[in-house]
């Protein structure tokens, strides 16, 4: 899901370090340094970085620029090989069971530690060359004039990867944007005072 949606649902930030004059110029070459890499041809199981906001196959914005007026426009794109757990026990058995018939042959009987997890890397590194990695695309607006991040995703995990792609690429640090950090920047210190000592409406019986 993205921005371009009928319905988003997604997290907001503030950057909370100065940003240097001269970064603004720098951000394409930015974007393209962190940009997507490929991993179809390669045995990773996971890849991410930059894409244009208008074609997640597009990692050297060609579609378009990432600047819209006051806004910076671009995209995380995640994609994560997954191998069935059932795929991996399956092949894994089928490769115990040659190297025990090997071993026969050469008179032995126990396969140790060391071959076993050599045998499950190879069965690994063999499967990953067939299964395809599976594309994600999250959406990113950057307000520019507010020094605000919206991100369309509100996953956990995906929050904190999004915020180290953006610490690594432009060497700024972002802070998510609360229900009780929105109201520090709108409320004074009595309203606060007020807010902090609300306690939690209980709607059912504990038990």
């Amino acid at each position: 899901m993205g921005f371009c949606n009928a319905s988003c649902s997604f997290t907001r930030f503030r950057i909370i370090d100065p940003i240097p004059s001269d970064l603004w110029m720098q951000i394409p070459d930015k974007l393209r340094q962190f940009a997507f890499r490929d991993i179809d041809d390669l045995p990773e199981m996971q890849a991410y970085g930059w894409v244009c906001f208008e074609d997640m196959l597009d990692s050297e914005w060609r579609t378009a620029p990432p600047h819209k007026g006051a806004y910076l426009l671009f995209s995380l794109r995640l994609d994560t090989r997954r191998i069935p757990a059932a795929v991996i026990k399956k092949h894994l058995t089928l490769a115990l069971k040659a190297e025990k018939e090997k071993m026969q042959e050469q008179g032995k009987k126990f396969i140790s530690r060391e071959r076993k997890k050599e045998l499950k890397e190879q069965v690994l590194l063999r499967l990953r060359q067939r299964f395809l990695p599976i594309p994600a695309e999250f959406n990113v607006i950057w307000a520019t004039d507010r020094n605000e991040v919206w991100f369309a995703s509100t996953q956990g995990k995906m929050i904190d990867l999004f915020m180290e792609a953006f610490l690594n690429s432009f060497e700024l640090h972002l802070e998510q944007i609360t229900p009780y950090s929105l109201a520090e920047t709108m409320l004074d210190e009595a309203a606060m005072s007020r807010l902090d000592r609300i306690e939690a409406t209980q709607f059912a019986a504990l038990s």
